[in-house]
């Protein structure tokens, strides 16, 4: 059994089309944390976004449904900006990025240590590609090109 090496772990996204990149990255988070933090965008950020995605209800009861039967040790809450309690708290040890997100985890740092706070770790992902060699995206999915397990369509 790996031992964690961090107590509390932040791990975010919009998490539509739930596929194995987000696979990826929160199994990453749960490999590091004893208690893993996941923010999911609200409809009102992740409106943002290209194409028909999903409510975040519905985006996160698929997380509910796929973490619930492995895990235990985690709290799902919405996410209205890009930094989410990891800017407020300062209880967290570490954040889990893709490649794509890492910018977003260095100004969370910054914002922490104007703030007198320490910086998280940033522990970053690479992406998971799919069949073409192309990463597995939402936007991928929703346009028809792979399914979730990055298989072209």
């Amino acid at each position: 059994m790996i031992m964690a090496k961090y107590k509390r772990v932040a791990v975010g996204g919009t998490f539509d089309k739930f596929h194995y990149g987000h696979r990826s990255l929160i199994a990453k988070a749960f490999e590091i944390g004893e208690n893993v933090e996941i923010g999911v965008t609200s409809n009102v950020f992740a409106c943002k976004k290209e194409g028909d995605i999903d409510s975040c209800d519905v985006r996160m009861a698929n997380l509910n449904e796929f973490l619930g039967t492995k895990y235990d040790n985690f709290h799902i809450s919405r996410l209205d900006d890009p930094y989410g309690p990891t800017i407020h708290d300062e209880n967290y040890d570490a954040i889990v990025v893709s490649e794509e997100t890492e910018p977003t985890a260095v100004k969370i740092n910054e914002i922490r240590v104007s703030k007198g706070m320490k910086p998280l770790d940033i522990v970053v992902v690479s992406f998971v590609l799919a069949d073409d060699g192309i990463p597995i995206s939402s936007t991928r999915i929703r346009q028809g090109k792979i399914n979730q397990k990055g298989e072209l369509i």
